[in-house]
């Protein structure tokens, strides 16, 4: 089989670079290895941006995101027993995120493709990328319990870290730039309604706590623990004590979450990763296989529909034009915007935590610089301008 764009993962990234590239009338197919149900499942990130959202709203897939998802005009910051409100439009110009789950985006994508889009194969397991410096680079894969080819103009990995696209980069030409955190995030869904209307980034000497949705019914929470926790650990009541304590502020002592009950619990490792170039050849890298975030900023699936926009607008200008200027720039428009958003979830990620041997003098800064984005109207709207997201293009 040979097609136009042989893209490896049926991902948020994946699947939305095939539903651009069949609306602009360019052929592709999407290799997923696993099962259609686990894609559907797999928990992930919970907030777009306003263009993630533009995006997907143009290519056909916003209806049941304008009917389901939660506008958030803001987020909320607690610390040092007080709460400050970020407001994104008036700080941005109107810019605002949406909560609507990463499944929620997967099931929708998934949904238009096998009804007007190109071939999708679930369960079809990509095991080499061979010719990625060829006119005819060539994805071997399995599928149905057969080995098959599948031949090339262009290869689009969204297969993550651990997939096979990246090793179709050379070591000798790839450098990857990685930083891991001294702590991880013990997450939840519990079904229970949310009694705060954005998200509440806490800051407490016991360590981080984050309050977010997935819909006015269920919510999401975090609890920053140790590297290596076992959830088991932490039995349901524990984290709610726990994180009750957190998001204590003086003002309000009598505040308290909703509890209900716990559907899934989770400890989510903390890292950040950046490989470069995110090209080589014909062999193309988009989300999670370049570079992965810590997930403070709200950053990772933004991030990859960002990849896979320029990406698109890169291959129908070819088509277009002939030209291939566009693609020979995405490696280096793409890293541009991609380090603007480590910056900032670092920024977030070492702002917010406590590390388990961090000094006093360490936390006053920390409490420094979070009066700083409260008190100082350019402050607030630098971490609203990143939060609501960059440009799609070159980051000015």
């Amino acid at each position: 089989m040979h097609t136009t764009v042989g893209i490896i993962g049926g991902g948020p990234s994946g699947l939305l670079l095939a539903r651009l590239l069949h609306n602009a009338g360019i052929d592709s197919v999407v290799l997923e290895s696993r099962d259609r149900a686990y894609v559907e499942q797999r928990q992930r990130a919970g907030i777009l941006e306003q263009a993630t959202v533009d995006v997907l709203r143009e290519a056909g897939a916003g209806a049941r995101l304008d009917r389901e998802g939660l506008v958030h005009d803001g987020i909320e910051l607690r610390f040092d027993g007080r709460a400050h409100r970020i407001d994104f439009p008036a700080l941005t110009g109107g810019r605002r995120v949406w909560v609507y789950a990463q499944t929620e985006v997967v099931k929708d994508l998934i949904a238009l493709q096998l009804d007007e889009g190109g071939p999708l194969l679930f369960e079809a397991e990509a095991h080499a990328v061979e010719g990625a410096d060829t006119e005819r680079p060539v994805i071997r894969y399995t599928h149905e319990g057969v080995e098959k080819t599948l031949t090339c103009d262009y290869v689009i990995g969204c297969d993550g870290f651990h997939g096979v696209t990246r090793g179709a980069v050379p070591e000798s030409v790839r450098t990857t730039y990685e930083r891991t955190y001294p702590y991880s995030w013990l997450g939840i869904l519990a079904d229970a309604a949310p009694v705060y209307d954005e998200l509440i980034y806490a800051h407490s000497e016991r360590g981080f706590a984050l309050a977010s949705m997935r819909s006015p019914s269920v919510s999401r929470l975090y609890l920053q623990v140790p590297n290596g926790t076992d959830p088991a650990d932490w039995p349901d009541e524990r984290i709610w004590d726990e994180l009750d304590t957190r998001f204590a502020v003086t003002a309000d002592a009598g505040w308290r979450l909703k509890r209900g009950t716990v559907t899934a619990k989770a400890v989510l490792p903390m890292r950040s990763s950046v490989t470069e170039p995110m090209r080589y050849g014909r062999v193309f890298l988009a989300g999670d296989a370049a570079h992965i975030v810590p997930p403070t900023g709200a950053k990772g699936l933004n991030l990859a529909a960002a990849d896979v926009i320029v990406l698109a607008r890169a291959l129908i200008h070819l088509r277009d034009t002939g030209s291939t200027e566009l693609l020979d720039a995405y490696s280096d428009t793409c890293l541009r915007r991609v380090w603007r958003a480590e910056h900032f979830s670092y920024f977030m990620t070492t702002t917010l935590h406590v590390d388990e041997g961090q000094s006093a003098f360490e936390t006053r800064l920390q409490l420094s610089q979070l009066d700083r984005v409260a008190s100082s109207p350019h402050a607030a709207a630098e971490l609203a301008e990143n939060y609501t997201g960059l440009p799609l293009g070159p980051v000015d």
